[in-house]
């Protein structure tokens, strides 16, 4: 069940640019993507990584495009995209569970009237992904950070997507929890050869875990290998 791999060999960002009044967050973003890498998008506050990921999502106005390329160098018209926020905004009061959540998600059927079985058997096979099964019917309420951001990481994987957004997802968390949350995204992007794009101020993480680092303020300042960015000038100049 969990055997599709990525059909994508490169996502190219053209000419990205967001302006909202007459401030411009992005400005003439170009990236190559690759298939298979963590790409990591580092940068001071404000310096547009949000906005990015929300601009490749098609959540914001922006300008530019997305080009998907398959396997055989020819544009693909669509691709699948998966998307972590930094947090979920609710009640931790409610009564909801990680499988109410799923419900709510992917069907129609009322919550409160009894299980769906295909909806039950969908999020276990999603909370397997992620080696969280057991949180099926815990309350939303009673997770830890990183058991919630499991949780919304399986849900991103369902479908299985070409390109996962990760939007600094382990804010919050101690030190177990992010090595735990870290060491999924990796088995996964090793086991289906996705795309990810993780936005993220852990440097240390970044350096352990990212193929590429993007160093991204308003515009990309630097692209290439952890040791390269870090410890390039352009680093040192916004940091």
């Amino acid at each position: 069940m969990f055997s599709k791999k990525c059909n994508l060999c490169c996502t190219k960002i053209n000419h990205f640019s967001v302006t909202r009044g007459n401030d411009k967050i992005l400005e003439d973003v170009n990236l190559h993507v690759h298939c298979g890498e963590v790409t990591a998008i580092i940068g001071p506050n404000g310096a547009g990584k949000s906005t990015l990921l929300k601009a490749i999502l098609g959540d914001i106005p922006h300008t530019g495009e997305l080009e998907f390329i398959d396997e055989k160098d020819k544009k693909s018209r669509d691709a699948t995209i998966g998307y972590v926020p930094q947090y979920l905004d609710f009640d931790r009061t409610t009564p909801m569970s990680v499988y109410d959540l799923f419900s709510v998600t992917y069907s129609n059927f009322p919550v409160w009237l009894k299980k769906e079985k295909k909806v039950e058997e969908l999020a276990k096979d999603a909370l397997k992904k992620v080696d969280a099964e057991n949180l099926i019917n815990k309350r939303l309420g009673q997770l830890s950070g990183g058991e919630l951001q499991r949780v919304l990481l399986s849900i991103a994987l369902t479908p299985m997507p070409d390109i996962l957004l990760l939007d600094e997802p382990v804010s919050g968390m101690d030190e177990n929890g992010m090595n735990l949350f870290y060491k999924t995204v990796s088995n996964l992007r090793e086991k289906f050869h996705l795309t990810i794009i993780l936005v993220s101020h852990d440097f240390e993480s970044v350096k352990k875990y990212a193929d590429r680092v993007v160093l991204l303020d308003r515009t990309v300042k630097k692209v290439g290998k952890p040791k390269e960015v870090f410890d390039s000038k352009e680093f040192e100049e916004t940091f």
